[in-house]
């Protein structure tokens, strides 16, 4: 799937919305913007990479040169940026369950936006406005979000023993690095290729 690099999926989805309703939204999104608890949820979910809703004007959208004819376009556009690790289905499930009001309080602007509950019908819609990504760049295609956060705790620590380790005698080096392998074991992970989920 062109979708996937690594463990990174991307998901982009563009949805029309009455333009009456682009002002509404942006003061939604200003108040998301400097109400910092409201982004909690979204910030907890730690197999996301990335998220940000942007929205562009009917009259706003780029020409490619002055060949090209005006559009005059009847919708203002909601586009949704997305890079998670995990399936196409976690991701859905995960924002249906956690972020449900969220959502609503976004998309419900969108046309034909059905709720992100149930979510059969909220999968429905975002296979309908999703289109593919087929290329985009990551850093740490073969690392989660999660393996690059335990990656600072394992270095962090790592850091720490190696500035002490020269005062130590044998004995309170060998007292020290057990110390230091039962704090980051659980932060020991492995890169490589996602798991493949049909």
């Amino acid at each position: 799937m062109s979708n996937i690099h690594g463990k990174v999926y991307a998901m982009n989805a563009i949805t029309p919305m009455k333009p009456w309703k682009t002002w509404v939204l942006r003061l939604i999104f200003f108040l998301l913007g400097h109400i910092k608890p409201l982004q909690n949820d979204l910030i907890n979910l730690s197999f996301i990479e990335f998220a940000r809703w942007v929205i562009i004007p009917r009259h706003r959208f780029p020409q490619l040169g002055n060949g090209q004819p005006k559009e005059e376009l009847k919708y203002d556009y909601l586009l949704f940026f997305s890079n998670f690790n995990g399936t196409w289905n976690q991701y859905i499930d995960a924002f249906s369950a956690v972020l449900a009001k969220g959502l609503n309080l976004v998309w419900r602007w969108s046309e034909k936006f059905p709720g992100s509950v149930p979510v059969t019908l909220f999968k429905e819609y975002i296979a309908r406005v999703q289109f593919d990504t087929d290329y985009y760049y990551t850093a740490y295609p073969h690392a989660t979000a999660n393996d690059l956060k335990a990656a600072h705790i394992v270095q962090t620590s790592f850091d720490s023993l190696s500035q002490r380790a020269a005062s130590l005698s044998p004995d309170q080096f060998a007292e020290a690095y057990l110390t230091f392998k039962l704090q980051v074991q659980g932060n020991l992970g492995e890169t490589g290729e996602a798991p493949v989920v049909f």
